[in-house]
């Protein structure tokens, strides 16, 4: 843990008391200087504290956390490991958004952001430290006040206790505050922890069951405006002329702007907003460039896999053994484009002034969006507050590299000189752009004589979804965006055969494209793990039997395959018309099997029952992990099953969730989930029940009918 630079800590504790009224514990991030995109603190500048846990007078302990909530549960997890180490009375535990800066970067990643199921790992020893810190100082202050020994002193429940003696620390915050902080502390060991591993109710649940949590869209204040962007109809399309004078005749209307992304109407509320620009007449200038078309990108891409790539990775000499072979299995899968579809749709209010620009948004790119929104305003980074609300879904969506719809509301704010929250639609969203990219998947494979592949040619073709951003030089690698073959050029599969090579072809458009829960395991997962099932068909072998025998070395994923089979009742018999399939598959961190079990009816799938293994290392909230293993497999049966976006003479041909089909509540199976109690460092809960659920329902719709389905959302031929 870094203390402050260049300020006595005895200093900052006690400068921090006079403004909060308590105990302040502050600490920074390790290596934020690393965040490329920041300006560097100034010479001698103190950088801001990066988190605080304020314990007041009243007892109440406060977590600010640098990380954003949207319905995975760190508003929770976090304040956990604090309250661990600090002994703290749960009930006193509250919650803030930290505002955005630098100082907030994310440990491993180098900017305030929330993304990657990566916040409960990267903060898990550092909010301990914190919390222990915070311990140790109230300790230290009751052991003056009762004139004992501070080893004398144990903390429990919010108190410090001494023989007869006791006192909560909100009564020693103050004494606490003017007390010099130690070098060191010591952290628990795991087999005394009473809050960590313990199912935790979310903090989070009455306000948002009570209506009192605040959204983006809930942002109300007085003289507040919203707008409404008309926006071009086929990606790359311009403004060339507009007649606003209809729109102008809206009641409520009361500007019409333009803007770089379209003509924004701006209005008193929502609805006149809307109204207004549908009374929009626009002239649009047409790209240079062929519009997008989904037929015409499939054939593009399957002539693409036919040709060399370039290789992300290889061992032996792939190629050259299936030109020798006799037999070979030669497959392709595709998957569509993908919007996030949260269920808040995107929105943020901007109020710029002289000096400052305010921003009111559900994000996960803080950093992002503070650096643009300075450039656009010509502010300082530190003139740009960003005042982060929940999120209603997020899903990556609201981690855009280019900031667009914050972007966006900045420029509506500028032109109409007023405080504005720019709304997006729904079908806005669905139309706007930034998805998942679609990809197809070509796989040659050589099989031995044992019935294990000796030859694997696998082939992507698929959009990058960080090439031309800030984050390419980061991401891509010799040619290789990492997140386009994640999943397969590491599977455990095709590293255990000595021929083999994985190529990526990387084709560019004008289809703006980002990443969707779960990133490149989205398809990659969907794929390996149908592929597996196929060789296993071939091989003449039960899936679960030929899994094993190639994860021999990989416990892990050996462990959450045994367990669920056990759970499952993998091999047992099932009722007339139902079978069952297998997956499993390592993302972020965590190692998660799903076997599914499904019917047929009137030619639709139908998925009954879900069972789940989870290893995600040490499990901080099981409660959590359950809810996400359930909101991930949900997410994944929407696609698996319903979702896809189409493109004709460049337009997304679906608007809404009337055929933007997610899964509905009479389509949810029953979920059961288990998980490996670990010690190993934590991984990511978030996005990890997403990858095996499409390939293990694809996997028993081959079981129960025999045909194998090679491409997403899964549809049976008629």
């Amino acid at each position: 843990m870094e203390i402050l630079p260049n300020l006595s800590r005895r200093d900052f504790i006690k400068t921090s008391a006079l403004v909060a009224g308590g105990l302040v514990i502050a600490f920074v991030v390790p290596g934020v200087r690393r965040f490329a995109l920041a300006a560097p603190p100034a010479a001698n500048k103190l950088p801001a504290p990066n988190a605080f846990l304020r314990v007041g007078n009243d007892g109440v302990i406060t977590v600010l956390l640098a990380h954003s909530e949207m319905g995975q549960g760190v508003w929770t997890a976090l304040p956990m490991l604090i309250a661990e180490e600090l002994d703290a009375d749960w009930s006193k535990i509250k919650v803030e958004h930290a505002p955005a800066s630098t100082l907030y970067a994310h440990t491993a990643y180098g900017m305030q952001m929330t993304g990657g199921s990566s916040s409960t790992w990267s903060e898990f020893d550092r909010y301990r430290q914190i919390g222990a810190l915070a311990r140790t100082l109230l300790v230290q202050a009751a052991a003056q006040r009762f004139g004992v020994d501070a080893a004398a002193c144990r903390t429990e429940n919010g108190k410090v206790i001494a023989g007869a003696q006791h006192a909560s620390y909100g009564e020693l915050a103050e004494l606490a505050a003017t007390l010099p902080v130690p070098e060191n502390v010591t952290l628990k060991n795991p087999k005394d922890w009473k809050i960590i591993g313990k199912p935790t109710k979310r903090l989070d649940t009455p306000e948002k069951i009570t209506g009192r949590a605040q959204f983006g869209i809930d942002v109300q204040f007085p003289g507040l405006l919203t707008a409404v962007v008309a926006r071009a109809p086929v990606f790359g399309a311009k403004v060339k002329a507009f007649d606003a004078r209809k729109a102008n005749l809206v009641p409520g209307v009361v500007n019409v702007v333009q803007v770089p992304s379209g003509v924004a109407v701006i209005a008193e509320h929502f609805w006149a907003a809307k109204l207004g620009r549908d009374a929009l007449q626009i002239e649009w200038e047409q790209p240079a460039n062929a519009p997008v078309d989904s037929v015409t990108l499939r054939e593009q891409y399957h002539k693409l896999a036919e040709t060399p790539g370039t290789a992300a990775a290889q061992t032996g000499d792939a190629i050259s053994a299936l030109k020798t072979a006799s037999k070979i299995l030669d497959v392709e899968y595709a998957v569509p484009y993908l919007a996030h579809a949260p269920m808040e749709p995107l929105n943020c209010t901007v109020r710029v002034s002289t000096d400052k620009c305010e921003i009111w948004t559900g994000t996960q790119f803080q950093g992002m969006d503070q650096q643009i929104a300075a450039q656009l305003t010509g502010f300082k980074p530190e003139q740009v507050e960003i005042h982060t609300t929940f999120l209603g879904g997020g899903f990556g969506r609201r981690a855009n590299p280019a900031a667009d719809f914050v972007t966006e509301a900045v420029q509506v704010a500028q032109a109409a000189k007023a405080a504005v929250k720019t709304v997006w639609s729904r079908e806005d969203d669905i139309h706007g752009g930034y998805y998942r990219p679609a990809y197809l998947h070509r796989a040659r494979i050589r099989m031995g004589a044992n019935g294990k592949p000796v030859a694997w040619h696998h082939t992507i073709v698929g959009q990058s979804i960080v090439a031309g951003t800030v984050l390419e030089g980061m991401l891509v690698k010799n040619g290789i965006d990492a997140t386009s073959v994640e999943g397969v050029a590491d599977s455990p599969y095709i590293k255990s055969v000595a021929d083999h090579r994985v190529d990526l072809h990387s084709p560019k458009n004008s289809v703006p494209v980002l990443w969707w829960r779960s990133v490149g395991h989205s398809h990659t997962a969907f794929v390996m793990e149908t592929l597996i099932d196929e060789l296993a068909h071939v091989a003449g072998k039960d899936p679960v039997a030929y899994r094993r025998d190639f994860l021999k070395k990989h416990p892990r994923h050996l462990g959450v395959l045994n367990l669920v089979a056990k759970k499952s009742g993998w091999g047992t018999s099932l009722p007339a018309g139902r079978a069952r399939g297998v997956a499993v598959h390592e993302s972020f961190g965590s190692f998660v099997a799903e076997v599914a079990e499904v019917s047929v009816e009137k030619g639709q799938i139908r998925v009954h029952r879900v069972v789940c293994a989870i290893d995600c290392g040490v499990a901080v909230n099981p409660e959590t992990i359950v809810a996400q293993m359930e909101s991930g497999i949900a997410f994944g049966l929407s696609a698996g099953l319903f979702s896809a976006l189409h493109f004709k003479d460049g337009r997304v041909q679906e608007a809404n969730f009337n055929d933007y089909r997610v899964l509905r509540l009479n389509e949810m199976p029953k979920v059961e989930v288990h998980i490996v109690a670990s010690s190993a460092k934590s991984g990511g809960v978030g996005e990890v029940g997403v990858p095996p659920i499409a390939p293990a329902v694809a996997n028993a719709v081959a079981a129960l009918t025999g045909k194998r389905l090679r491409e997403l959302p899964l549809t049976l031929p008629s």
